[in-house]
């Protein structure tokens, strides 16, 4: 899964910081401000919430809080770098945590992690990719070439912005060369209706899963996405938005 990760991050590259300064200052700030981080070590199926501890730039290292629970922290352990995001005066902050060490904090153990390279730091609401439900996912229905045999096909939504989604497609039946439309696609979301649209594929990765299935995810952005049809996608955002925060406010 780190292949999704690393895709994640070059997709905005533009808005890239690269500053060891501002960096130091914005994972000490994540940390006075309390805010809590999502730490994806195999994806959205295996997620950790953690919070900065303690920034120590002479070291290159920044001090995380430990998970709760034993065998997630030896898969961090194990996987060596996580993805991990957070949010910093409604600013979302990507970055990738690699070092990944046991250690003592203030007579506690904690994680230890290098202070990365760069990190991503994105303001407009645009390009806020929420995660959508894993265990019930959104019907995606993208309408399928007759030599497929026609009608649509269901693929499940991975994430959702103002800008576009990503879709898995698991068994691998959709073109997903960069550029390729997809016209006519309907979007099921929950409690709030059919969102209609075109998809243009802007990057395709092939991942595997933890059963160890490949699938292939899919990064589209919307084409000639109607008013009505693009309310419809802010408000399933705002919906996201507003359960994880209630999620995140019962674990503080």
């Amino acid at each position: 899964m780190q292949a999704i990760h690393d895709a994640e991050l070059e997709n905005w590259h533009d808005y890239e910081v690269q500053s060891r300064k501002e960096i130091v200052a914005l994972l000490r700030q994540i940390g006075e401000k309390k805010q809590l981080i999502r730490m994806k070590i195999k994806g959205e199926a295996d997620v950790c919430v953690t919070s900065v501890l303690e920034v120590d730039p002479e070291s290159g290292l920044f001090i995380l809080d430990r998970s709760i629970n034993r065998e997630q922290n030896e898969r961090i352990l194990r996987a060596g770098q996580v993805m991990c995001e957070t949010y910093l005066d409604k600013i979302r902050i990507l970055f990738r945590a690699g070092g990944l060490q046991e250690l003592e904090f203030q007579g506690t153990a904690a994680l230890a992690a290098n202070i990365p390279d760069s990190l991503i730091r994105l303001q407009r609401r645009e390009f806020y990719r929420m995660p959508t439900p894993v265990t019930n996912p959104v019907p995606v229905l993208v309408p399928m070439p007759i030599d497929l045999g026609g009608g649509s096909a269901n693929f499940p939504l991975a994430d959702i912005s103002c800008g576009g989604i990503a879709l898995l497609d698991n068994k691998l039946m959709l073109n997903s060369t960069i550029g390729q439309t997809f016209t006519g696609c309907r979007i099921e979301l929950p409690e709030i209706g059919t969102v209609n649209t075109s998809l243009q594929v802007r990057n395709a990765l092939d991942v595997t899963m933890l059963n160890n299935k490949t699938s292939r995810r899919i990064g589209c952005m919307f084409v000639d996405i109607s008013r009505a049809n693009m309310a419809g996608v802010q408000r399933y955002i705002t919906k996201l938005e507003r359960e994880r925060n209630a999620r995140l406010a019962g674990l503080s």
